[in-house]
C-alpha cells in the first residue's frame, strides 16, 4: 500500500455477504422512512402508486395502499442490495482512505450518491412516462419534484443508517 496515503481504520473490512444483508435492511429502514415525507406532500403517494401500478398492471386509482406500500418497501430493499454491490465494488477498485467499523466512506458516499440518483432518475425518466394518461400530463413536474425530495430522504437516511448499524453491532 501506497505510505502516502493517510488511513484510518478502526476494524478490518465488512465481509461483502454482511454488507449485502446490512444494505438490504438499511433500504428497507431508508422506504420506511421515506414513507412519513411522501405522506406529507401535496400529491402524498401518487410515485408509489404509479410505479406499483405499472408493476401490477392497474390504473393509479385501483392500487391498493397495501399494494402500494409493500412494492414501495420492497424496492427500498432492492434498491439497499444494489448500494451493497455498489460499495463492495467501490472499495474493491479504490485505495481505502477512511474506514470506520469496516466501512469505507468514500465508497460508503459514492454509493449513497449512486443509489440516490438511478432512484430518482429510473422514476423520473423511465417510470413516470410510461403511466401516461392524466398524471403524466398535468402532475409530471410536480411529482418529479416530489420524487426528488423523497429519493432525497432515502439517500440521507442510508447515509447515516448504514455507519450507525455498524457503529451499534460493532460496540
Amino acid at each position: 500500500m501506497d505510505s502516502s496515503l493517510s488511513t484510518i481504520t478502526a476494524t478490518e473490512p465488512i465481509a461483502w455477504s454482511w454488507l449485502v444483508g446490512l444494505g438490504a435492511l438499511s433500504g428497507l429502514i431508508a422506504a420506511v422512512v421515506m414513507d412519513w415525507p411522501m405522506s406529507r406532500q401535496p400529491d402524498g403517494f401518487t410515485p408509489a402508486a404509479i410505479a406499483t401500478g405499472i408493476l401490477s398492471r392497474q390504473s393509479v386509482d385501483e392500487v391498493s395502499m397495501a399494494q402500494l406500500l409493500v412494492v414501495h418497501h420492497s424496492t427500498g430493499l432492492l434498491a439497499g442490495v444494489f448500494y451493497s454491490m455498489f460499495a463492495i465494488g467501490a472499495t474493491r477498485n479504490l485505495p481505502v482512505s477512511i474506514s470506520v467499523a469496516g466501512l469505507d466512506l468514500v465508497a460508503h458516499l459514492l454509493a449513497v450518491g449512486f443509489v440516490t440518483g438511478v432512484i430518482y432518475g429510473f422514476f423520473a425518466h423511465f417510470v413516470l412516462p410510461r403511466a401516461g394518461g392524466s398524471s403524466y400530463e398535468q402532475q409530471a413536474t410536480a411529482i418529479r419534484g416530489q420524487w426528488l425530495r423523497s429519493s432525497l430522504v432515502f439517500g440521507v437516511t442510508m447515509l447515516l443508517v448504514v455507519p450507525l448499524i455498524l457503529l451499534s453491532v460493532g460496540s
